[in-house]
C-alpha cells in the first residue's frame, strides 16, 4: 500500500543563475572603442610636460609594426631629440635567479631619493611559439611603480637579439625628452647577444650571485670584459661571507683583463636589496664613472660610435624587410627553401639565387 509522502518543511527554491566572471559586453566595448590618434605636436607637448600616459603611447607608437605608425614615430623621435636631457644610460643584466627586478626596485628607490628622475625600460622575453610576453615588471616593482619620480615601461623582446626590444634606443630618447636623467635597461639575462645592450648604454652593470658553485662558471668572458661594474646581489644574512669571497674572486679576475678604453677600472661590489647595504656605494661608483668619462671625452666618443653602429643596423634591418616583403621573392622563396631542405641545392646557392633575382628587378 502506497502512502502519500509527507511534504518536507524544507523547501529549496531554484537559485539565480550567476553572471559570467567576465562582462560579455566588455569585449565589444574595447573592440568598438576608438582611441583618438594624437598629432606629432600633441605627442611632443605631452612628452615635454612629463605626461607618462602620452609618453607610454609614444613608446607604443615606436614599437608598432604598422607603416603609418613607423613614419609618425620617426617624426616624433626627431622632434624629441633637441629636447633630450643628458642622462646616465645604464644596462643591467645578470644570471637567472639573481633578482634583477628586486635589485632594480631597491636601487631605483635610492636613485630617486638622491634627486634623479628614473626611467626603467624592462625587457620581457617573448615566447618563441606564441610571441607573447607576460610584461610583469610593474607587478614585481610595486613601490617603484607608484614612485612619482620613476617611470617603468615593460616591453616585449619580440625575439630580437639579446632580448632587447628593437626600438629601445628610440624609447630612450623619448624618456630623456620627458626629463628622465637616469635610464635603466633591464635585460632578459646573460648571453652572447648582450652586446646589443652594451651598444646603447654608457655603463654596463652585471649582477651576479654568490655561493652558486664555481663563481666564474656560467658567465662568458665577453660579458665580464664588457662590464664596468659587477654587483654581488643578496649579500645579507648567512650569505655575507660567500658574497665577500665572490667579490674577491671577481675583482681578481677583472684585473686580468686589458685596460678599458674609457680609462675606468672595473670593480665588483656587494649589495643587498633587502637591507639596502652597498646600494649607496654603488651609486657613488656610478657617479664616479660618469664623472670620469665626461671629463676625458669618452662619453661623447662612445655615443658617437653607437650612433654609427645603429645607422648600419638600421640599414641592414630595412634591407632585410624590403627583401622579404618583395612580391617576386615571396613567390619563389618557398621553392628554394624546399630545394635546400631536400638537399637539391646548397643553402649558399639558394641564397645567392634569391639575392640575384632581387637585384635584377
Amino acid at each position: 500500500m502506497n502512502k502519500k509522502r509527507e511534504e518536507s518543511a524544507l523547501k529549496v527554491n531554484r537559485g539565480i543563475e550567476q553572471p559570467p566572471a567576465v562582462n560579455p559586453y566588455i569585449t565589444n566595448f574595447y573592440r568598438n572603442r576608438k582611441v583618438r590618434l594624437l598629432s606629432d605636436k600633441e605627442y611632443l607637448d605631452g612628452i615635454l610636460k612629463g605626461d607618462i600616459s602620452i609618453l607610454s603611447r609614444a613608446i607604443t607608437l615606436v614599437e608598432s609594426q604598422k607603416e603609418e605608425h613607423k613614419e609618425q614615430a620617426q617624426r616624433v623621435v626627431s622632434l624629441a631629440i633637441p629636447h633630450a636631457v643628458h642622462s646616465m644610460r645604464i644596462g643591467i643584466t645578470g644570471v637567472p635567479g639573481v633578482g634583477k627586478s628586486t635589485f632594480v626596485e631597491a636601487f631605483g628607490s635610492i636613485v630617486t631619493e638622491r634627486g634623479y628622475k628614473l626611467a626603467v625600460l624592462a625587457i620581457d622575453p617573448s615566447s618563441e611559439r606564441s610571441k607573447g610576453s607576460i610584461l610583469g615588471d610593474k607587478t614585481r616593482m610595486e613601490r617603484l611603480s607608484v614612485n612619482p619620480k620613476a617611470f617603468i615601461r615593460p616591453s616585449p623582446s619580440g625575439g630580437s637579439l639579446g632580448g632587447v626590444a628593437r626600438k629601445t634606443r628610440e624609447s630612450i630618447i623619448l624618456c630623456e625628452a620627458a626629463g628622465y636623467n637616469m635610464i635603466f635597461i633591464e635585460t632578459v639575462g646573460v648571453g652572447q647577444s648582450e652586446t646589443v645592450v652594451h651598444s646603447m648604454t654608457d655603463l654596463f652593470l652585471l649582477l651576479m650571485l654568490s655561493g652558486a658553485g664555481d663563481e666564474l662558471q656560467g658567465i662568458k668572458r665577453g660579458i665580464m670584459e664588457m662590464s664596468d661594474l659587477i654587483s654581488i646581489t643578496k649579500a645579507d644574512g648567512d650569505n655575507i661571507d660567500k658574497a665577500k669571497l665572490a667579490q674577491a674572486l671577481y675583482n681578481n679576475a677583472l684585473r686580468l683583463f686589458p685596460p678599458q678604453e674609457s680609462g675606468w677600472s672595473p670593480k665588483a661590489l656587494r649589495t643587498s636589496a633587502i637591507t639596502g647595504d652597498g646600494l649607496e656605494l654603488l651609486l657613488q661608483e656610478i657617479e664616479s664613472f660618469f664623472s670620469l668619462i665626461e671629463g676625458n671625452g669618452y662619453l661623447h666618443h662612445k655615443r658617437g660610435q653607437q650612433s654609427k653602429y645603429w645607422m648600419y643596423q638600421t640599414i641592414q634591418e630595412r634591407l632585410n624587410a624590403l627583401f622579404f616583403e618583395n612580391q617576386s621573392i615571396k613567390s619563389v622563396i618557398k621553392e628554394y627553401e624546399k630545394m635546400a631542405v631536400e638537399g637539391q641545392i646548397t643553402s649558399y646557392a639558394a641564397a645567392n639565387a634569391l639575392i640575384s633575382k632581387y637585384i635584377e628587378q
